[in-house]
């Protein structure tokens, strides 16, 4: 079967702790990026530095009601232990939700673009969308062409990008009339990553998240410690 969802709410919860591999340990906190314009629902999850204003990306065929909304970065400060400490965290964003509704997921979905099936998905595969340059974002459909430059290395996203201190990598772009991006890094960097809809109990989208596969699905490899290649590509889950 496709490839399932984990407990993502896990993922946004301060202090949740996990193992990254044979030698390093990770903890999770949840990270504010700000607040997406969304004029008209429809919602676009690309690598911008390789997609934005090309227009060879769709938005996902659930849309939502036009409004300002959350974005929120699961970001993991990952350490060996017994090692000395570092001058500079080591920080990955392991995933990051668009909310629509603050409640409780009850289910998740694959988020699809048009003519993609589950259906046609094999044992652990997905449809996710394209890295090439280390980067993710949401947008919408609405603000594609309102970064110019961005396909030139120019513009507010890369200037965006560059102003990011010694903190988690996730900014906010401020495009033309009125249209903004929710940009960050992409966990480990390039590959194919998925987008799954939240929903609540009643239905109803309660948010978009991508995950970067930085924390590892199988349930085994977590702990608690606190509360808890193309635009439209199917690929073999890591």
């Amino acid at each position: 079967m496709p490839i399932t969802a984990p407990d993502y709410s896990r993922y946004f919860t301060d202090g949740t702790s996990f193992a990254c591999g044979r030698d390093m340990t990770g903890t999770l906190s949840a990270v504010r990026v700000g607040e997406l314009a969304l004029s008209t629902g429809q919602v676009v999850a690309c690598d911008p530095f390789v997609y934005l204003g090309s227009g060879d990306v769709e938005p996902f065929t659930v849309a939502v009601e036009p409004g300002r909304y959350a974005v929120d970065a699961a970001v993991a400060t990952l350490v060996r232990p017994g090692a000395e400490p570092e001058s500079r965290p080591h920080t990955r964003v392991a995933a990051v939700r668009l909310v629509i509704r603050d409640v409780e997921v009850a289910g998740w979905e694959l988020a699809l673009l048009p003519g993609q099936d589950p259906a046609e998905l094999g044992e652990e595969e997905y449809f996710g969308y394209g890295v090439d340059a280390g980067t993710g974002c949401f947008y919408d459909a609405s603000a594609e062409n309102a970064f110019p430059g961005t396909q030139e290395e120019e513009g507010a996203v890369w200037a965006a990008m560059e102003s990011v201190g010694h903190g988690p990598d996730v900014f906010m772009a401020q495009g033309e009339d009125g249209h903004n991006l929710a940009g960050f890094t992409s966990g480990w960097g390039d590959g194919s990553y998925p987008t799954w809809i939240g929903r609540a109990a009643d239905g109803s989208v309660a948010c978009f998240l991508t995950d970067f596969f930085v924390v590892p699905h199988e349930s085994e490899s977590e702990t608690e410690t606190g509360a808890g290649a193309g635009a439209e590509t199917e690929v073999q889950a890591p």
